[in-house]
């Protein structure tokens, strides 16, 4: 069930993304009496599931919900043909436009995708406020705990952040982007022992981190194994209480919390030796394991609450273009960090796959609207980038004849669109591959 929910949001988020796309050519096209020969939610290749002509557009629903289209009278695309070309430019077509109009009507879809992302994050701050957990909160209390990769470049469970280059960090959530969309050296004060540290982390140890598969985990919030409660008559036999904090399995200290499950369940249906902290006292605890690897325990949960900024109708509108400007720079430098082989992130590129698997398995608006935001800046992104097929593509030849005074000729543009449309099933193939690559490893 939860796999047809993340689809349904999937299908639902990209024909919202690229109807309103799409409409921001159609409408800029329209203002400026550019003839619409079709307007499509989804594609309809061989077929369509609805049409209906008015004026001189058809409008209808194709059967391949993967986006939709706006076809433009004059435009050099992939349904232009060689007889397209030969015929005289009339009025009404695209190609018989002024540049400038040309070029409002070329950016028109991805100033829509901003604007949308725009509306959606000013209505989330209205709605819901920003959420966060607050790493002052998290430093205070417990910190963080590092896998091998997080001891490696210096850290220590128990670390709390107090700065990365001088900069205070006060979501929790935004230490691991600081760290692996770094494009420089690191200097990162942490809170040990009850004063700081200074970690010095060099940019070529930051790439070898990002080309690990589950670099995420170089960083997390501690959760310390304190018992809340027995809840089976062998644990309350054992001789542990509540209050007690699990330092130890058979002799194994210094074990991060997923842990002591993964320890647990190599002892099912066997005894485990536990040392727990009571009070300055440590004591060795003879346990059953369960065949599921249980001890008959409840752990106590975190300490923390999530802090919510809450705004006005007013106040959501900067905050609204405060969240639209940050997450298209985080982001462009994703993007930059991606096209640079060293990195190694190129090997994380998704295709279909990845981009549902961002939704969640149960139906939330909050995150629904968060994703769809997000996926609005980054279609906004993509589409702007300056390939032959894109938007980004054909306003380059744009701004060229704007400067130059000289118009490419529709032969070089066909042939532009033939090798951008070459690149982009390139892109989709590696991009997909990816996703049934790692499905299958």
């Amino acid at each position: 069930m939860e796999t047809v929910i993340r689809i349904i949001q999937f299908f639902l988020s990209l024909t919202l993304l690229v109807t309103v796309h799409e409409f921001g050519h159609f409408i800029m096209a329209r203002l400026f009496k550019i003839r619409v020969d079709k307007f499509y939610i989804f594609f309809d290749w061989g077929f369509s599931l609805f049409k209906i002509k008015r004026g001189d557009t058809e409008y209808g629903m194709g059967w391949l919900p993967l986006g939709g289209y706006c076809q433009i009278a004059g435009m050099i695309d992939e349904n232009q043909t060689a007889d397209d070309l030969a015929s005289e430019p009339q009025p009404w077509e695209f190609r018989s436009k002024p540049a400038w109009q040309r070029f409002c009507v070329l950016v028109a879809g991805v100033t829509m995708n901003v604007i949308l992302a725009f509306i959606i994050y000013c209505g989330i701050s209205w709605a819901w406020g920003e959420q966060y957990l607050a790493n002052e909160d998290v430093s205070a209390a417990y910190g963080y705990s590092f896998n091998a990769d997080g001891e490696a470049l210096g850290f220590r469970d128990g670390d709390g952040v107090v700065s990365i280059n001088g900069e205070t960090i006060e979501n929790s959530a935004s230490i691991l982007s600081r760290v692996i969309l770094a494009d420089k050296d690191l200097n990162v004060v942490v809170s040990r022992d009850n004063g700081t540290a200074e970690i010095n982390i060099p940019y070529e140890k930051i790439n070898t981190l990002r080309q690990k598969e589950d670099f995420g985990g170089f960083c997390t919030i501690l959760h310390p194994f304190i018992i809340d409660s027995l809840v089976s008559a062998q644990a309350q036999a054992s001789g542990l209480m509540k209050g007690d904090k699990v330092i130890g399995i058979d002799g194994i200290e210094e074990v991060n919390f997923p842990q002591y499950g993964e320890l647990l369940l190599e002892r099912a249906n066997k005894s485990a030796e536990l040392t727990v902290l009571r009070g300055e006292e440590q004591h060795k605890i003879l346990v059953s394991v369960n065949g599921e690897g249980k001890i008959g325990v409840s752990v106590a949960a975190l300490p923390y609450t999530l802090r919510t900024k809450s705004y006005t109708l007013l106040e959501s509108i900067p905050a609204g273009f405060r969240l639209t400007g940050k997450t298209i720079a985080n982001y462009w430098s994703q993007l930059k960090l991606i096209v640079k082989p060293d990195t190694g992130l190129y090997k994380q590129v998704g295709g279909f796959i990845a981009i549902g698997k961002i939704f969640p398995g149960t139906w939330d608006w909050y995150a629904f609207w968060s994703m769809t935001a997000f996926l609005s800046i980054i279609l906004a992104i993509m589409n702007i980038i300056p390939i032959p097929g894109l938007d980004g593509g054909h306003t380059i030849f744009t701004l060229w004849e704007m400067i130059t005074r000289r118009k490419v000729s529709e032969k070089v543009l066909q042939v532009a669109q033939y090798i951008g449309l070459f690149l982009l099933l390139a892109l989709m193939i590696f991009a997909n591959g990816n996703d049934i690559y790692k499905l299958f490893k």
